[in-house]
C-alpha cells in the first residue's frame, strides 16, 4: 500500500481499525491486540540487570534529587531527610514487588491484571484513574525537561536567552521557553515510540550519563566552596508532635510518589524472562533515591557557599556556570537531565497511560498510537506550563491523587497473592463474560467496598491541602492525610482479603494458574481418564470377586 492510499485509509473510521489476534484470548466479536494480549516468548527479553537500568532510567531525574528539598524546607534536618527517602522507598517495595510477579509471571499488562479483583467493568474506573495521573506527570517531566534543553542551547549560544518575549504574561510561557518545550518534545517524540522490549539500551545509556554527571557536579561544587558546606548544621524547624507528624507525613509522600509505579509495575515486569528480576527492586530503588538525595544535599550546601543562598535545582546550578569551562559544564548537567527526564517519562508515565488506553480502545489503539496520544494530550492540549504556573492549590491535589492508587495497588496484590493464592485463569481475564465478570454489572462489590474504606478518610486531608482555610473545620481529621499511603494501602489490603473471605466468590477461585485454554482442556481429559480408570478398576475387582 503506498503512503497516499494509507492516509486516504485513514479517512474512514474503519481505516484506523488494527489487526485482530487469531491467538487471543478473547471472546469472538471482542478486539484484542499484541500489545495487549500476554507477552510473547520473543518479547519477554528483560533480565534482573534490565530492571536495574529501568530504575535507575525511573528515580534519576531532577525530582529525585530535590526530593531532600521538600522535608528541609518544612523544618526537618538533613538526618530525617535521609530516614525518610531510605524508608519510605522501603516500604514502596512491597506493592512493587506483590504486584510486579504478576507481570513477570503471567505476562499480562496492569489493565488485565485488574480485572480479576475489580471486575471486568470496574477495572476500567482503576485503569483511567492511572492514566489520568500518567498524563498530568508526563505533562510536568516534559516542560521540566524543557528547562534542560534551555541550558544545552544556551551553552551553545548565550544569547538564546535575550530571545525577546511576545506572548503574554497571562499565557505563563515566554517565547524562549516556548522554543524550548517543542524542542525537547521532538526530541523525546521518537524516543517514545521505541517498543518497551528495545528500551534496555537506552536504559543502560541514562544510567552511564546521568551517574558520571551528577557525580562531577558534586567535585565541581565541592571544589568551589572548599567543602561540603554548613547545610548538616541547620537546626530543627519544628519542634514537639508537630515534628513526629511532619515525620509520618514526609515518609507517605517519598511513598506515595511511587504510587503510580507501584500500582501498574505489570507494565514492565511482563518483559522479563523470569521473575527473580522483580526481587531486586528491594535493593534497586532505596539506593538510587539514597544515592540522588545526597548529591542534591551536598550541591545545594556548597550552593550556599558559593552563590550566597540555597539551590536545590541542579539545572539553576548549572544556570550559573559563565565562561568557555562553565558552559561546557552547564551543556553536559543539561543533557544529563533532558536523557534523564525522558527516561522518567518512558518508564513512569507514557507507556503506563499508553498501555491503559489499549486496553480501553484495543481495536483502534495499540501501544504505539497509545503513545502518541498520550504525549500529544500531555506536552500540548494540557499546557503544562499552566499547571506548573497555577495556584499551589492544583499541584496538592496532584500529589494527593496517591490516595485513589493506594488501593488500586493494595487490592491487585491481595488479590493474587491471598485471595486467589497466585491462582489465575489467565484466559479468562480476557472474556467479558469469564469467571472474573462477578455480576450482570462487571463489579466485583468487595473492591468497591474496600476502595471506599481507603479513600473516605483521606479526602478531609487531601481537602485541606488544596485549601487551606478549612483546616479549622475538620478539626484532626488531616491527620489521616499525614500517612495517606500506609493507611491507604493498608486498610484496602485487609477490608478486601476480609470480604473476599466472608463472602467468596467460588467460580473465580482456580487449582491452578490457567496459562491457556488447552490447560482447562487438559484438566478435564486427565479427569476423564481417572474416571475411566476408576471404573475399569471398580469393573475389575467386581469380576474376580464373582
Amino acid at each position: 500500500m503506498t503512503i497516499r492510499e494509507r492516509v486516504k485509509a485513514k479517512t474512514s473510521k474503519a481505516g484506523w481499525v488494527l489487526p485482530r489476534e487469531t491467538g487471543s484470548f478473547a471472546d469472538p466479536g471482542v478486539w484484542t491486540n499484541v500489545d495487549c494480549d500476554v507477552t510473547p516468548l520473543e518479547r519477554r527479553t528483560w533480565s534482573a540487570w534490565t530492571m536495574f537500568g529501568y530504575w535507575f532510567s525511573d528515580a534519576l531525574n531532577a525530582q529525585s534529587w530535590m526530593a531532600p528539598a521538600s522535608i528541609i524546607a518544612l523544618g526537618l534536618t538533613w538526618r530525617e531527610a535521609i530516614v525518610c527517602i531510605i524508608f519510605g522507598s522501603l516500604v514502596c517495595t512491597v506493592p512493587l514487588v506483590l504486584n510486579g510477579m504478576i507481570g513477570a509471571r503471567l505476562h499480562i499488562p496492569f489493565p488485565v491484571a485488574m480485572r480479576a479483583s475489580f471486575g471486568w467493568h470496574f477495572s476500567k474506573f482503576a485503569v483511567v484513574t492511572r492514566a489520568i495521573t500518567a498524563l498530568f506527570w508526563h505533562a510536568i517531566q516534559t516542560y521540566t525537561g524543557s528547562t534542560a534543553m534551555t541550558q544545552i542551547i544556551r551553552s551553545i549560544w548565550p544569547s538564546y536567552l535575550d530571545i525577546p518575549n511576545h506572548i503574554p504574561e497571562s499565557v505563563g510561557i515566554t517565547t524562549q521557553g516556548m522554543i524550548s518545550h517543542l524542542i525537547f518534545w521532538l526530541v523525546q517524540f521518537p524516543i517514545l515510540l521505541i517498543p518497551p522490549h528495545k528500551l534496555k539500551w537506552f536504559f543502560v545509556a541514562k544510567c552511564v550519563l546521568v551517574i558520571t554527571t551528577s557525580v562531577a557536579v558534586v567535585i565541581t561544587m565541592t571544589s568551589k566552596a572548599g567543602g561540603a558546606g554548613d547545610i548538616w548544621k541547620l537546626p530543627y524547624g519544628i519542634e514537639g508532635t508537630d515534628r513526629s507528624w511532619l515525620i509520618l507525613s514526609s515518609l507517605s509522600s517519598i511513598t506515595g510518589g511511587w504510587a503510580t509505579m507501584a500500582t501498574n509495575i505489570p507494565d514492565f515486569t511482563r518483559y522479563l524472562k523470569t521473575d527473580k528480576g522483580v526481587y531486586w527492586q528491594v535493593a534497586f530503588l532505596p539506593g538510587i533515591q539514597l544515592m540522588l538525595g545526597l548529591f542534591g544535599i551536598i550541591c545545594c550546601s556548597a550552593s550556599k557557599v558559593v552563590y550566597g543562598k540555597y539551590i536545590w535545582d541542579p539545572l539553576e546550578i548549572a544556570s550559573h556556570w559563565d565562561g568557555p569551562a562553565g558552559r561546557a559544564g552547564a551543556f553536559w548537567v543539561g543533557l544529563c537531565w533532558v536523557v534523564a527526564q525522558i527516561g522518567t517519562n518512558l518508564s513512569a508515565n507514557v507507556i503506563s497511560c499508553a498501555n491503559d488506553i489499549m486496553c480501553l480502545c484495543p481495536k483502534y489503539i495499540n501501544i504505539r498510537r497509545g503513545v502518541v496520544l498520550t504525549t500529544i494530550t500531555a506536552a500540548w492540549i494540557m499546557q503544562p506550563w499552566k499547571i506548573i504556573h497555577s495556584a499551589q492549590s492544583l499541584l496538592a491535589f496532584m500529589a494527593g491523587l496517591g490516595i485513589f492508587l493506594a488501593p488500586i495497588a493494595a487490592m491487585l496484590s491481595a488479590d493474587y497473592w491471598v485471595t486467589h493464592k497466585q491462582m489465575l485463569d489467565v484466559p479468562g481475564l480476557y472474556r467479558a463474560h469469564g469467571r472474573y465478570r462477578y455480576n450482570k454489572w462487571g463489579i466485583n462489590w468487595r473492591a468497591a467496598v474496600a476502595f471506599l474504606v481507603s479513600v473516605v478518610p483521606n479526602i478531609p486531608g487531601m481537602a485541606a491541602s488544596v485549601d487551606p482555610s478549612i483546616k479549622g473545620k475538620i478539626g484532626d481529621a488531616d491527620k489521616v492525610y499525614f500517612m495517606f499511603y500506609f493507611w491507604g494501602y493498608t486498610s484496602a489490603f485487609l477490608v478486601y482479603v476480609g470480604l473476599s473471605h466472608f463472602f467468596p466468590e467460588p467460580e473465580t477461585q482456580v487449582a491452578a494458574t490457567i496459562y491457556e485454554d488447552s490447560d482447562v482442556i487438559s484438566a478435564v481429559e486427565d479427569k476423564a481418564d481417572s474416571e475411566l480408570g476408576d471404573e475399569k478398576k471398580r469393573e475389575a475387582v467386581s469380576s474376580s470377586a464373582v
